[in-house]
This record gives structure tokens, sequence and C-alpha cells, in this order.
């Protein structure tokens, strides 16, 4: 399989407050050719922020993205050099976040009703970095759902040079809903993203919305129902809600073994990353809070949550909860967690 256009099959999507460097690193340890995605990190907090420590990523994590939050292209193409610069092999534009916060930035969603802005920050991002520019967007505005709409967007971009898109597959209504309602309220359009395939050959669509199985990934990635083939799906809170998921994506995506041999093993993995960090000043918490999720659908996966979720627990055992939460999703005995 070719790898360039391969890069792109199964991705992790950015999610604020979830998808940080430790959970990537966890991510990775359950496979190694998922795409993954930084949480959206604003051209503001990179420009007057702690921008070392925004930056800053593992080097097993790749390949993986930055996306960026913003409109100004000089600001953004500043952003871009400095993530390029600190070894990130992808900059994502962020034109799908709806909320009132990100709106008020004059970003997210927003831009869609500005393509030709959006394509300077492309233009501008491009000029300024040779890695991939790439942007994530909706496939609409509010309760619109003209497709000339979103079809002009992708062209206009498309015209700026963006070779690939990440299409979360439903409108975003910036008004009168929550963040999660936008995740979750507009319906699904699936049929929209394998049109704009069929529309722009030269570009590369990638799938985001709603996936909660790999065989309905699949199937996307393949046409849907009768539309054209996809360049890649992107799962977002199945990955992060049950992450073993993402222990079959190399060998259905890619065709090759992935690195976690049993949901212990991960563990074991993280225990020694966990270990590293922890000396260096990183609260356990912080990584263990990603994890709570492997062992879904087993007995003593419950033991397992309030083991690592559990303060006078973390505080007893610092840099040991792994250890801790291992013993006690093996043994019954425990079972008053339940």
């Amino acid at each position: 399989m070719n790898q360039d256009l391969a890069s792109h099959r199964f991705c992790v999507a950015p999610m604020i407050d979830w998808t940080d460097r430790h959970c990537r690193r966890f991510h990775r340890a359950l496979s190694r050719r998922a795409r993954l995605y930084t949480e959206m990190i604003t051209t503001g907090a990179l420009i007057h922020g702690p921008r070392e420590r925004l930056l800053a990523f593992d080097p097993a994590e790749h390949p993986v993205a930055i996306q960026l939050g913003g409109s100004e292209p000089a600001d953004l193409a500043r952003s871009a050099k400095w993530a390029e610069r600190a070894g990130y092999d992808e900059v994502n534009l962020n034109c799908g976040c709806p909320s009132e916060r990100v709106q008020r930035g004059s970003f997210g969603a927003c831009l869609m009703a500005e393509p030709a802005l959006v394509a300077d920050c492309v233009k501008a991002m491009r000029d300024a970095v040779s890695v991939p520019v790439t942007v994530k967007h909706r496939i609409g505005l509010d309760r619109i759902e003209d497709y000339g709409f979103v079809r002009d967007f992708v062209g206009t971009l498309a015209e700026a040079g963006c070779e690939l898109f990440i299409v979360h597959a439903r409108n975003a209504w910036l008004k009168g809903l929550s963040p999660k309602e936008n995740r979750e309220v507009p319906p699904l359009r699936y049929e929209i993203v394998h049109r704009l395939a069929g529309d722009f050959p030269a570009c590369r669509f990638v799938l985001n919305g709603g996936l909660r199985s790999h065989d309905a990934a699949l199937a996307e990635l393949r046409g849907g129902q009768g539309g054209t083939p996809l360049a890649g799906v992107m799962f977002g809170r199945e990955a992060y809600e049950n992450p073993w998921t993402l222990a079959t994506v190399d060998l259905l995506y890619f065709d090759e073994q992935g690195p976690a041999q049993g949901r212990e093993a991960a563990v074991e993995t993280m225990r020694d990353y966990l270990l590293r960090e922890a000396a260096a000043g990183t609260p356990p918490r912080a990584i263990a809070r990603h994890m709570l999720g492997l062992f879904n659908g087993l007995p003593g996966a419950r033991r397992w949550r309030r083991t690592l979720s559990d303060s006078a627990t973390l505080a007893r055992e610092g840099a040991r909860i792994l250890d801790a939460g291992l013993e006690a999703f093996r043994s019954p005995r425990l079972a008053a967690w339940t």
C-alpha cells in the first residue's frame, strides 16, 4: 500500500481536553499507523503563551498532526513554522468548532462563511512550511443544507492548494446548541462527503462524525451506498471512550500487525511512560485519566476505572497507579469497588 496515499486512512480526531500528549502516547501504544491529532491550539496561545510546552510531544507519537485555531494568515503562518520546527507531520486548520468562545475569536466553524479568508490562511501556511496543510470543516452552517455552500468552500480552498479535507459530516449550528449538542443534533449526511470526493478527484477526503464501528467505517471508506471511495476515516469519541478499538486498526486498515499484544501488555508499555513522566513532575492522574476505558466490556473493568480515578488511591499509589489498577482488575477480592 502506497504510504503517502494511506497516510490518513485511519485518524483519531482532535478533541479539546482529551487528545493531549499523554492521550496520544497511550493511543500510540495501541496503533502504530493511526494518524493522531493534537487538541486545537490557538495562534494566540502559541504567540503569547508557553509555546514550548504547548508544542511538546513524545517522538513515539509520529505520525502526529497539530490542529491550529486562528484566522489571521500571518499569525497562522508563524504558528505553522513553529509546529514544523517542533517536528509535527501536518498542520491542520480548524474550521469546524462551533463553540461560542471560538466564534468570539472569529475562527472555527464560522470561518466557513469566509472561504476567501480561509484560502488566504491556507496559502500563508503553505508558503511557510513544507509539511502538508489540511483543513477540518463541517458540511454547512446552521440549518442551510445547500450542497453548493460546502462545494464552493472546498473549491476555493483547493484552488489555494489544500489537497486534503477532513469533513465532519454534520452542519454546525452556530446558535442555540452547545458543542456537545452540535456533535449529536444536526443530522449526519455522509453522502455529502462522498459527493465532494467525486467532484474533487484531485483532493482527498477523510470522513468524521458518528463513526462507532470498524465495519461501518470500512464500508464508508469503500464508498458507502454507491458513492466515491474516501482517503480515510476519523474516529473521535469512540477511540477515546473505548480505546481498545484502536488495537485492530493497523491490521484492518494497513494490513500490518499492531503493537499491542493484549490490553495488559498496553498497560505495561504505559507503565514505563508514566514512570518516566512522573519522575519529570507530571501528575500520574494526567496520564491515567486517558486509560479508564481500556478494559471496557470485561469483568473487572469497573474496578480498573474506580482505582485509576479515585483521589485517595492516586495519592497513595502515585506512579504505581497502573499496577494498582491491574491488581484491582484481576482480583475478585476487590469486588467492594463494584
